[in-house]
């Protein structure tokens, strides 16, 4: 059950059922931020080996089943694949209290597949983070069903930013989330390999063209986070007149640079629905 806010942090016992990849991620920014305690944290996988590596490594506690781990905790983090969480879901519905808020990170998994695999009372809580998350920098949507409480999804958002940035959004957007949030980083890789490639043109080294390029394209993006600048304005503070900037601004007007990332996202979001729909 939860109990009182304790230093500075709402004393609860979280637990994770398939802690792969952003499972940990999860996991050590809860730790990092201090918005859990390891005493507190459960987690639980089918490979034993796999349970003993994380606790070796962040000193949490191994559950021996998914039914014991969701009958203890608070908030209950599902990691598994999509293709594993209507068998989960079956497997622990008896065991959650109905205040447990069960939290999905699996992609393309709806709010109404997990709802009918729970019990009708239970809160749910669908979470898209991306990639980033793997270094503490990650782009989370929270979209939880009508059970949740407000003062309950803000405790998700929080847990959410402590390895990122969290925003609630509405299911009806998950897809657009997809395009801008989801797949993004893919994009964003080709786009400092592609300017990594001009400078090792240009005779700079290759290691040294992805530090300029990646830094470049992390300090723009915490310049529009940060100042809260329209990115037009940003983008016209660096273009001198007759200057070098505005030469290779109009070289990506010529060839559409706009009009391919509008296009290619709204690909990418209509896949995602089309997905959806199978």
């Amino acid at each position: 059950m939860l109990k009182a806010w304790v230093g500075g942090r709402m004393e609860q016992k979280i637990g994770f059922i398939g802690c792969g990849n952003m499972g940990r991620a999860i996991l050590g920014g809860l730790l990092a931020s201090q918005y859990a305690q390891a005493q507190d944290i459960w987690v639980y996988n089918r490979t034993a080996d796999s349970v003993r590596a994380i606790v070796d490594e962040y000193g949490v506690k191994a559950a021996a089943n998914a039914q014991a781990l969701a009958a203890e905790v608070d908030i209950v983090v599902l990691g598994v694949k999509p293709n594993g969480m209507v068998a989960l879901l079956s497997e622990i519905k008896a065991s959650l209290r109905p205040e447990t808020i069960v939290v999905s990170i699996a992609a393309g998994v709806t709010l109404d597949t997990l709802q009918a695999g729970l019990a009708a009372q239970q809160k749910v809580v669908r979470v898209m983070p991306n990639t980033p998350s793997l270094v503490n920098a990650g782009m989370s949507s929270v979209t939880p069903n009508s059970r949740v409480s407000a003062e309950e999804c803000a405790r998700i958002v929080t847990l959410f930013r402590s390895f990122g940035r969290a925003e609630v959004v509405p299911e009806g957007l998950i897809h657009a989330v997809v395009g801008v949030s989801g797949s993004a980083p893919a994009y964003v890789f080709m786009f400092i390999e592609a300017m990594a490639d001009a400078a090792v043109q240009a005779g700079m080294p290759r290691a040294q063209a992805y530090q300029f390029a990646a830094q470049a394209v992390m300090g723009a993006a915490k310049m529009v986070l940060e100042t809260g600048t329209h990115p037009a304005e940003l983008k016209d503070m660096v273009c001198s007149p007759a200057g070098t900037t505005i030469e290779a601004v109009a070289a990506l007007e010529e060839k559409g640079m706009r009009a391919a990332v509008i296009e290619a996202i709204g690909r990418c979001i209509a896949k995602s629905e089309a997905m959806s729909r199978r």
